[in-house]
């Protein structure tokens, strides 16, 4: 099914650390999972590298064997630990509405497992166009170019990489694991402090693209 519109602003959106703070519900889950368990989880450590899939952090913490069914436990786990803990971003409602007040759609992209991604955004009253779990840095430029996004917002390099490879506009936010010097260099085209400053810079775009 083609979701493309050429004419349509469609911009793109991360969650973990660009429209959500994971870490406290992250962290609490990954202390759970310990505890069930009963194999040592540094979860303060683990929710300073926030972006990557799932597996890339449990292979810190399970022997190779158990990671499919380590990462089925916690998703299992994870709407009882993780949703009520998880506040927004600062101006993360402000965004997505400023794509909807310029006529367009907001779609999020991330490699959180779909069903807790749309649970995080319920929860919290965001409702995107699109929800498109499961995809970690270049793999987002399949729902980017599926749905016509020209913009990209997120927090890691990973994010920038998925831009990249989807022809889309990266606006990068240094509110996750990578600074604002490490975004730049990894390709970002706008590095923003926190999405408050997304709708000026939104409306500033579209001016330029006007023009």
């Amino acid at each position: 099914m083609a979701h493309m519109t050429s004419r349509m602003l469609t911009v793109g959106f991360d969650l973990d650390m660009t429209l959500i703070d994971s870490r406290p519900g992250i962290r609490a889950c990954y202390l759970a999972l310990s505890e069930r368990t009963g194999t040592y989880i540094d979860a303060d450590l683990a929710v300073t590298r926030l972006g990557p899939p799932l597996t890339q952090e449990l292979v810190n913490w399970f022997p190779a064997e158990r990671i499919g069914e380590m990462a089925d436990l916690y998703r299992e786990m994870y709407p009882a630990f993780a949703v009520a803990a998880t506040p927004a971003m600062t101006g993360a409602r402000e965004a997505v509405a400023a794509v909807r007040e310029a006529g367009g759609r907001a779609i999020v992209v991330t490699a959180k497992y779909e069903p807790n991604a749309k649970l995080h955004l319920a929860h919290l009253g965001i409702e995107p166009d699109a929800v498109v779990g499961d995809l970690w840095a270049e793999q987002k430029a399949e729902a980017l170019r599926e749905y016509g996004a020209s913009v990209y917002v997120g927090d890691h390099v990973g994010d920038v990489r998925g831009a990249r490879s989807a022809d889309a506009l990266s606006v990068a936010v240094a509110t996750g694991p990578c600074d604002a010097d490490e975004l730049r260099t990894a390709g970002a085209d706008v590095v923003l402090d926190d999405l408050s400053a997304f709708p000026d810079w939104l409306t500033g775009y579209l001016a330029a693209r006007r023009a």
